[in-house]
Formats: structure tokens, sequence, C-alpha cells
């Protein structure tokens, strides 16, 4: 896929963006409308929907950066714009959207926003895994100079290479599976998660 096509594609999308806070309204008012995000709307995308919403404040609270990693972020003198897709009932989402949030708000130059992947699959189609449209997806860009940085997800190699076991020996990701990934971000604390990002913007910066 040509990057300058991927470009294009964020370009477009731009005014369909939210912050941090504006994201956690809405699944949040959603929840409360017994909704979740996307066009998928039955009990089970509403029960992650919850867990996810319920996971992601408890991050906010727990996650922490190493005064290592808080170095590194500041001594980023790029300007970029750090987009990520997803939704609000992923699982993979719920512990990274905090940690990413955490790292932008440390550095000016980093502006962190979301937008819905659902709703904006010609987006989506641009950066695709395996060929899957795997979420939570973040996408490093600044429009002024028409870079790419670069993209990261949906999960760290670690918890990568256990997705593709489980999906290599069962086919699909069992809910005993995903109750294992949990536990794993669970005990780590988000350190994977955190080190991963924060050696993409080393790479970039």
């Amino acid at each position: 896929m040509s990057e300058q096509i991927q470009l294009e594609s964020i370009k477009k999308h731009l005014d369909k963006t939210l912050t941090y806070s504006e994201y956690k309204k809405l699944v949040g008012d959603l929840l409360k409308e017994n909704k979740s995000t996307g066009f998928t709307q039955n009990e089970t995308y509403l029960k992650y929907s919850k867990l996810g919403f319920s996971r992601m404040n408890r991050w906010e609270k727990t996650s922490k950066l190493t005064a290592e990693q808080i170095e590194t972020i500041q001594k980023v003198t790029k300007k970029q714009t750090w987009l990520v897709i997803t939704e609000g009932w992923c699982g993979d989402a719920a512990p990274v959207i905090p940690i990413m949030n955490k790292i932008a708000d440390i550095n000016p130059l980093i502006t962190f926003k979301l937008i819905l992947r659902d709703e904006n699959d010609e987006l989506m189609s641009q950066f695709l895994t395996n060929g899957g449209k795997s979420i939570p997806k973040l996408l490093s860009f600044n429009t002024e100079e028409n870079d790419l940085l670069f993209t990261w997800g949906p999960r760290t190699k670690e918890a990568t290479d256990l997705v593709a076991k489980e999906k290599a020996e069962f086919g699909k990701l069992r809910d005993e599976f995903k109750v294992t990934l949990q536990k794993l971000y669970n005990q780590d604390k988000g350190k994977a998660i955190a080190e991963d990002l924060v050696n993409c913007l080393k790479q970039s910066n």
C-alpha cells in the first residue's frame, strides 16, 4: 500500500476524530443506553464494552511509565498526531489507550486522537494487519510534512505470538484464551505496551 495513499486517507478522516475525553464520554453515554460503539449491537458486544470501559478506567489509574521512558518521550522533537483506530468493545484496546494518552500528555508535540473503526472502513482498509481489520491500530503521522512516521498494533509482540499460536491450534480465539490474555496484560502492568510505543517513538525521532 502506498504511503501517500494512506496519508490521503488519514487526511480525509481527520474531521471524524475524537479526543480521549470525547471518546470516553461517547462510550460511557452509549453504555447508559445499553449500547456499544460499532455496527454490531448484541449482548456479547455490550458485555465486552462494559468490561473494556471498566478496565480502561482502571488502567488510567494503575499504569505507569518509567523515568527512562518519560525522558525518551520528552526528547521527541517531531511534531506528530497519534490516531488510534478502535471500538469500545475491543478488549486489546482497554489497556493500550490509557497508556497512549499518558505518553501524549508528556510531550506537547504529540497530539492524541481516536477514531471508530466501523464508521471509517475506508481508513481501516488502508491499515490492515495480515489482511484483517485488527484493532487497536495506531497511526503516527505529520500531515504538514506529509509524513507517516510509524504504525503499531493491535498488540505487543508477546501477545501477538500468543494469539498466533491460539489461532493455529484452535482456529479462533476461545473465551478462555481472552481471559488468559487479559491476565497477561494485568500481570505485566502495561510495561510491554509502553516499551513498544516508546521504542517506536525513539526509532522515528
